[in-house]
């Protein structure tokens, strides 16, 4: 509760003192991110205290980092904000689907944890270049209004004309 707090105050404060939209809410997601690629390091330690923490750092980063619907909101044009939140909610949905059977086939192939601790690590890494090769600026999405054509208007409503 208190991390989605904390990022909020933090990506606030970016975009007063940067001014830059896409900065305030980059920087908060790689950094929660971040935190939570931190989670592959539980492969490398069998001390359960230390195993606690990393994971208690990874899902402090999931959710600090958790701006998703922010970014929705700042982007989403006005006259489509609900149809823009109901696709953002399919798309994690599939992930949602996806990730607890592809880890299912890794553990029984394997046994261990390791490789779906490693497949939620690469996808996080996946997700910050994503963010920052991808995703561009940060703006709202404008839906522009039907342009006619004037002379193709006239030559649609001579063709009409000629029809009566």
């Amino acid at each position: 509760m208190y991390r989605r707090r904390l990022h909020r105050i933090f990506s606030d404060w970016l975009l007063r003192k940067t001014g830059s939209l896409s900065l305030a809410r980059k920087i908060p997601i790689t950094i929660g991110l971040g935190l939570s690629f931190t989670i592959i390091l539980c492969n490398y330690t069998d001390v359960n205290a230390i195993v606690v923490a990393i994971m208690c750092a990874a899902f402090f980063g999931k959710g600090f980092g958790a701006l998703g619907w922010t970014v929705v909101a700042d982007t989403a044009p006005k006259e489509a904000i609900g149809l823009t939140g109901g696709l953002f909610n399919a798309a994690g949905s599939i992930g949602g689907v996806i990730t607890p059977v592809a880890i299912g086939y890794i553990i029984e192939g394997t046994g261990s944890f390791h490789g779906a601790l490693l497949y939620v690590g690469l996808h996080v890494i996946g997700g910050v270049i994503s963010y920052w090769m991808l995703v561009g600026q940060i703006k709202r999405f404008e839906i522009s209004k039907p342009h006619l054509d004037p002379v193709g208007a006239e030559f649609a409503l001579a063709k009409n004309s000629d029809r009566n």
